[in-house]
């Protein structure tokens, strides 16, 4: 059995390995997406944070009818407002005004095709699923790895030793410790990663074990009059008071009622998974939704996408999060070296 583990954990790692180690490479990258592009654009600094309902529903009345899916609001991490358009564009705008600050799409933006890479492997749904059928592949070669180097009784310190030559011991001791060493963070991304693509599974998963359900459905109300962004605005903080509103769209034609997405403290996710709906007049709180009072099977699920993206626990964790993210590359290189290298080959 540890002989044809062994076989298949190299054979299986020098060939999916390269997939596992472009999803690790741009992850680590990804990262740093919004500091990187602050970086690239000057002009996305120096906003001011504060939300305003008048500057919000001048986008929104002009860049709907242009494909504006959704509108994300500023934060510290980018102090814009952020479009989503129907055909994956990303528009940025000046809180005080509404001004276009910025248009950026997969075909002219390195780090959106880098993204776009990194999630579906630039082919859409049927991308996604192959970066998941990845992801239980890369689960398989730790889970062996690890069994592989198990060491014997008193043998843990030579066993997590990097050794300089022959050339072949080398290799494989480099590769072993390493990937022992960094295994909890490359289990955790990878089982995250995992998790965000089936995340249907994961919620399933996670809330039967431990409790808690769906999100709440946004209410249904016929549509009566224009919105009262400003008093929708208003009326959505008043909702959720302690909470940052984070993401909104147009209601549909027909529909009476405008959602928001919240973040309350304490939550992990980056644009929170809070709720907030108010009808168009910004007279009546309709629902209100706060995340943190679920039960810990829905919290978990939640926590998925930020455990992933390294947005818990502060700059080290960003750094331990790309750091691993270089792990699966550096695995492939020294498992390559080492069946160079092995006697049997030669």
């Amino acid at each position: 059995m540890r002989k044809l583990l062994s076989w298949l954990h190299l054979w299986v790692g020098l060939v999916a390995g390269i997939a596992f180690a472009v999803l690790g490479l741009s992850g680590s990258l990804l990262v740093f997406h919004e500091d990187l592009l602050r970086w690239q654009h000057p002009q996305l600094e120096g906003q001011v944070l504060e939300p305003d309902g008048e500057v919000l529903a001048a986008i929104l009345a002009r860049e709907t009818p242009r494909g504006l899916r959704s509108i994300q609001f500023p934060d510290a991490s980018m102090p814009t407002y952020i479009g989503f358009y129907v055909d994956g564009r990303r528009g940025y705008f000046a809180p005080e005004d509404g001004d276009l600050l910025l248009m950026r799409s997969t075909g002219d933006d390195f780090l959106l095709w880098l993204q776009d890479l990194h999630i579906h492997f630039l082919a859409g749904e049927a991308g996604e699923q192959v970066v998941g059928i990845v992801g239980w592949v890369a689960l398989g070669l730790l889970l062996t790895g690890l069994y592989l180097w198990w060491p014997k009784r008193g043998k843990l310190k030579l066993s997590l030793t990097w050794f300089a030559n022959p050339p072949v011991r080398r290799w494989l001791t480099w590769h072993r410790s390493t990937g022992v060493l960094l295994m909890p963070l490359v289990l955790l991304l990878t089982l995250t990663g995992i998790g965000m693509v089936y995340h249907a599974g994961a919620r399933s998963l996670l809330t039967g074990m431990f409790g808690g359900g769906e999100t709440p459905a946004a209410p249904v109300r016929a549509r009566t009059g224009e919105p009262d962004w400003p008093a929708i605005v208003a009326r959505a903080r008043a909702g959720l008071p302690a909470a940052h509103l984070t993401r909104t769209a147009a209601p549909a034609a027909g529909e009476g009622v405008v959602s928001f997405r919240a973040r309350m403290p304490g939550e992990w996710h980056v644009n929170g998974r809070s709720t907030v709906h108010v009808d168009l007049a910004g007279k009546e709180v309709l629902l209100a939704h706060d995340a943190t009072v679920q039960a810990a099977g829905a919290r978990m699920t939640e926590a998925i996408y930020p455990l992933h993206i390294g947005a818990v626990g502060g700059p080290l964790l960003r750094w331990l999060t790309a750091l691993a993210g270089l792990v699966p590359a550096f695995l492939l290189v020294t498992g390559f070296l080492f069946w160079l290298r092995r006697p049997a080959r030669k």
